[in-house]
């Protein structure tokens, strides 16, 4: 386990996801009603799809703790279909609407893991990509949401933005993630403000070795940053960026 803690440690991940809402909403509330309809950082999506997608992971979120509590299966979606256009119908709504849904499901979610007792946090309940989890990881994911998503309103928010231990664990998190992609290249990510390294992919290959800021790194690693801050190199060569699956 890196520096950065546990995900499932809720005494420190409930911290990160008041702060990252906070950091969110404020995002949201630096932009116009016209500038919601504009294109956001990821193709294909306006600022307002992000903002709708926000508040529907927010009440899907909110499904995993009741399956937690009651112990009645509910998945986070029924499907991928039906996430998609739930998506596409809350990016239509008035932005008024589409402001107050964002406000009002992040407070839901958040009262609902707050009511949540230890037995509850410890009930086993699976994440929209089928990984079986404790009902504890929750806050962890909205945190991937919340900061991430800021940062792809393209209102001013960066990585650079994120806390420190967010930063570790989303390093932790992604890289674990990648490595289990097929295809996945052999890469040593070694952050020039940090003390350990990061390693991606097959152990049986050469790495490629990969520095700059934590920040810096967790922007390429996780598609929010073409990776032109950062140095790369193999024992012997002269290499460029790996392409990486993608994250997510």
């Amino acid at each position: 386990m890196g520096t950065a803690g546990r995900r499932d440690d809720v005494t420190v991940t409930l911290p990160w996801m008041r702060e990252g809402t906070a950091f969110l909403l404020a995002a949201v509330d630096r932009l116009d009603d016209g500038q919601l309809a504009e294109p956001s950082g990821l193709p294909g999506w306006s600022r307002a799809h992000v903002v709708g997608h926000l508040a529907r992971n927010a009440e899907a979120l909110g499904r995993l703790v009741a399956w937690a509590r009651t112990g009645v299966e509910t998945p986070m979606y029924a499907s991928r279909s039906e996430r998609a256009a739930e998506i596409e119908v809350s990016a239509t709504l008035p932005a008024d609407r589409l402001r107050d849904d964002l406000v009002r499901t992040a407070a839901e979610l958040d009262e609902a893991l707050d009511a949540l007792d230890d037995a509850g946090r410890r009930a086993r309940v699976r994440s929209a990509l089928g990984r079986d989890m404790p009902a504890s990881d929750i806050p962890w994911m909205r945190i991937r949401e919340v900061w991430l998503h800021a940062v792809d309103l393209a209102a001013g928010a960066v990585v650079a933005d994120l806390p420190v231990g967010v930063v570790d664990l989303l390093l932790d998190d992604a890289s674990g993630f990648l490595s289990g992609r097929d295809g996945c290249p052999a890469v040593t990510l070694e952050p020039t403000d940090r003390d350990r390294r990061w390693v991606l992919g097959p152990d049986d290959a050469v790495p490629v070795v990969v520095t700059g800021s934590a920040t810096d790194v967790l922007g390429w690693l996780v598609g929010r940053a073409d990776g032109s801050l950062l140095t790369v190199r193999r024992p012997g060569a002269d290499v460029a960026l790996p392409k990486l699956p993608t994250w997510l």
